[in-house]
């Protein structure tokens, strides 16, 4: 916008320039033109007293020379009575046009190499017409000229320069709230909520920074309603895990026991957790650290060994792989037990007992993927079961559980997929970017693999 409006000012000054310029050009010639003509015609009137007194060649040569210059000035008198007719100067002017001024009996002028020629008409005594011839030459015509016309070109320029100068002041005056108002909205995308653009500028720009500002307040308002209405029901879960805890507290020795204990106790703390992340008056908008996260090869085994307990309950084979060494990945320790837990939670409410599941670990330079795979029915639509927010609405199904996973795969720039596993059910696929770029649109062993149509509840 701002060099839009600079164009335009150059482009309309340019043309008023021209348009009053030229014209003013032409007529300063035309003037410089008329003042030598003028001078010409002083000095040939000086010259009309004698000739109507005398023709006397030595009289009228003291008289051209007191009047101007030799070389400029010519006096022709035709012959009468028997006189010879008297030339008096260097002639420049042709014999008829001298003719034909005296015919006429009026000034005239005519075009001769490096000038003109003024020839004046003057009444001599004897009834006879003598011409005075006076040369003007070109520089005389054009003295001055030069120097108008410069002077013109460079008011005109100053000018140009001028106009672009207020134009770029207001084009500055007019862009600057705009780029406010453009990084104000960036900032704010990227989830700096106290941003906020100064209302200046044109009226219909500050009326946008105005509305830019109410909706940035009421953006915080939402968000900080949000945080306390998460806060509130996290903290009603409170009471129950309560009850749970001290239930526990009577179920005696034994693995169950300490597991179900060791559950209650993580449930707890995921609570606490939510409750202050809700409370935190600043949303985590912080990039994922690399080499800040925590070993995934770790977490597999402490995850399997909790859910093994009850897989052996339910008669369900259970298998890992890729865990004999570490595997370091960006991404919180809790944020992967979370996707690990909704995952196998998914297996043992959606599968039947005795259906058999596996977790994979694979790395690589630039990836590492988690494979949960199980040999149950599987999904009947996975496009929807990945829908963010979407669940079956049955069994429990909040519509959450893919959607932590996501967010966790999303968060280092890698993508979770769905497909048919090995084992003849379904196959979630974690991959886990280790560079944050985009993720390579590839599946396990080479290719995603196609999903098994059958029948069963989506997985959420």
């Amino acid at each position: 916008m701002r060099w839009a409006l600079v164009k335009v000012c150059v482009a309309v000054t340019t043309m008023v320039v021209v348009a009053f310029a030229v014209p003013l050009g032409l007529v300063i010639k035309e003037m410089a033109r008329d003042r030598a003509f003028s001078n010409a015609e002083r000095q040939a009137a000086a010259i009309a007293p004698a000739l109507s007194i005398t023709t006397d060649r030595d009289q009228l040569e003291r008289v051209v020379a007191s009047a101007g210059s030799d070389d400029g000035m010519a006096v022709h008198i035709p012959a009468s009575d028997g006189a010879k007719a008297v030339d008096i100067g260097r002639q420049r002017a042709a014999a008829k046009d001298i003719a034909t001024t005296r015919n006429i009996g009026r000034a005239s002028t005519t075009e001769v190499p490096g000038g003109s020629i003024l020839l004046q008409p003057t009444a001599l005594s004897s009834g006879e017409i003598a011409v005075v011839e006076v040369y003007v030459p070109e520089s005389e015509v054009s003295n001055g000229v030069g120097t108008a016309w410069a002077v013109l070109a460079a008011v005109g320029v100053a000018l140009i320069i001028g106009s672009v100068a207020v134009a770029d002041r207001l084009g500055v005056r007019m862009v600057q709230p705009a780029q406010r108002l453009v990084e104000g909205a960036h900032e704010l995308g990227e989830g700096k909520l106290g941003a906020r653009v100064p209302e200046e500028g044109p009226n219909e720009l500050r009326l946008a920074a105005v509305a830019f500002n109410s909706m940035a307040d009421q953006v915080v308002q939402l968000l900080a309603n949000e945080r306390e209405l998460a806060a509130d029901l996290s903290h009603r879960l409170r009471t129950p895990l309560t009850v749970l805890r001290l239930n526990t507290a009577s179920l005696g020795d034994g693995p169950a026991a300490e597991q179900t204990r060791a559950a209650v106790a993580q449930l707890e703390r995921e609570v606490d957790t939510i409750i202050r992340t809700a409370r935190e008056a600043k949303p985590q908008t912080a990039a994922t650290v690399i080499g800040a996260g925590c070993d995934a090869s770790e977490v597999v085994r402490e995850r399997m060994d909790f859910w093994s307990a009850l897989a052996e309950d339910e008669g369900r084979k259970v298998r890992v792989a890729g865990v004999d060494r570490p595997v370091r990945i960006p991404v919180a320790r809790a944020d992967l037990v979370a996707a690990l837990d909704a995952l196998l939670g998914n297996v043992f409410r959606h599968t039947p007992e005795g259906t058999a599941f596996a977790v994979d670990v694979h790395n690589s330079e630039d990836a590492v993927i988690v494979l949960v795979s199980d040999a149950g029915p599987g999904i009947v639509d996975p496009e929807a079961a990945m829908a963010r927010g979407k669940g079956s609405g049955s069994d429990g199904s909040t519509g959450l559980g893919l959607d932590i996973v996501r967010r966790l795969a999303e968060s280092t720039g890698g993508d979770v997929r769905i497909g048919s596993s090995v084992l003849g059910g379904t196959e979630v696929r974690i991959w886990i970017q280790l560079d944050g770029r985009a993720p390579v649109r590839r599946g396990h062993r080479g290719s995603v693999r196609r999903r098994r149509r059958g029948v069963g509840a989506s997985r959420v």
